[in-house]
């Protein structure tokens, strides 16, 4: 029995503590911070461009051009760290610059080689690296390699490991614990691919077929919710919106479409609660994670492109 106002004081301060220490919050679980962007997403060169376009999640309003790229171009693929955007490729130039900061991008380091056309990007901010997966060299061999390369220090990109077949124009997504590479060219142009690869981030490996979207394309969008990838839009021009799990490997399901014009050669973003479909016009499409829907016209970016780099934060 509880005597003085300090024992009672006690009681109260150890039954806190024995609650708080039984409760699930403390599993002795790591929990990877996300991918997915709170603030604000990003579209990066595309169609011979240098510029950043940033545009806020909260408020769907118009992008602005917050900074360039270290030289124009007309691919790219986007990887995103906690702290700073990168784009890698077209060439061999991996570029980074800073969310918090806004400005220009500056090289830190290099792929294994020069493309001419992109592979798909995926990020681990979790593991600490960005990825590259495939892409085209000259004159026009599709890539299997997927390279890797550090957010914690400037470096160029390692090879740690293949696709299932040489593979560009392709798009890509991350889950917690994998990055997967979706649709794209195998060899031409009349090899549309369907195949869903994935690959593990905590250590270097190839990647497994694990599913197929409802329609084989080249030129989509990718997104990332915490549980699900999403491939959007592509050519042969579909506006369809495919969702595949991230928990469970399985063919995807159509949830949703587009509106006109975001068919192929577009960038994706991803918030905590949307999937962003920007270019190739200026049109800028957003659809929700919670429920599956169509798409809507949300903003606009600051000029018309196609091939642009997505990124988020």
């Amino acid at each position: 029995m509880t005597n003085t106002l300090l024992e009672a004081q006690k009681d109260i301060s150890n039954d806190s503590i024995r609650e708080i220490v039984s409760s699930s919050a403390f599993t002795g679980e790591t929990i990877p911070p996300p991918f997915q962007g709170s603030t604000s997403g990003y579209s990066a060169g595309g169609q011979g461009s240098n510029v950043i376009d940033k545009y806020a999640y909260a408020s769907d309003g118009d992008a602005t051009d917050v900074g360039d790229l270290t030289s124009a171009r007309n691919t790219g693929s986007g990887q995103s760290s906690a702290s700073h955007g990168y784009c890698s490729g077209v060439g061999n130039i991996i570029d980074k610059f800073s969310f918090s900061t806004d400005g220009n991008a500056t090289d830190v380091g290099d792929l294994l080689a020069a493309l001419d056309i992109i592979g798909a990007g995926q990020s681990s901010i979790a593991q600490g690296f960005g990825y590259h997966s495939g892409g085209r060299t000259p004159p026009g061999a599709s890539q299997n390699v997927i390279q890797k390369f550090p957010f914690a220090s400037d470096g160029n990109a390692t090879d740690v490991g293949d696709l299932t077949a040489g593979r560009h124009i392709a798009t890509g997504q991350s889950s917690p614990d994998n990055g997967y590479v979706s649709a794209g060219v195998e060899g031409t142009p009349s090899t549309r691919s369907d195949v869903i690869d994935k690959f593990p981030f905590s250590s270097d490996a190839n990647a497994t077929d694990v599913g197929n979207l409802t329609v084989g394309r080249y030129g989509p969008s990718g997104q990332s919710s915490t549980t699900h990838g999403y491939t959007s839009g592509g050519f042969i021009t579909t506006n369809i919106i495919d969702k595949f799990s991230f928990a469970a490997d399985g063919n995807a399901t159509d949830v949703g479409d587009l509106t006109g014009g975001r068919y192929m050669y577009s960038a994706g973003t991803s918030s905590t609660a949307s999937g962003y479909a920007t270019g190739p016009s200026l049109l800028v499409d957003k659809f929700p994670f919670s429920s599956d829907a169509n798409a809507t016209d949300v903003l606009n970016l600051t000029a018309t492109r196609i091939f642009a780099a997505g990124l988020q934060i």
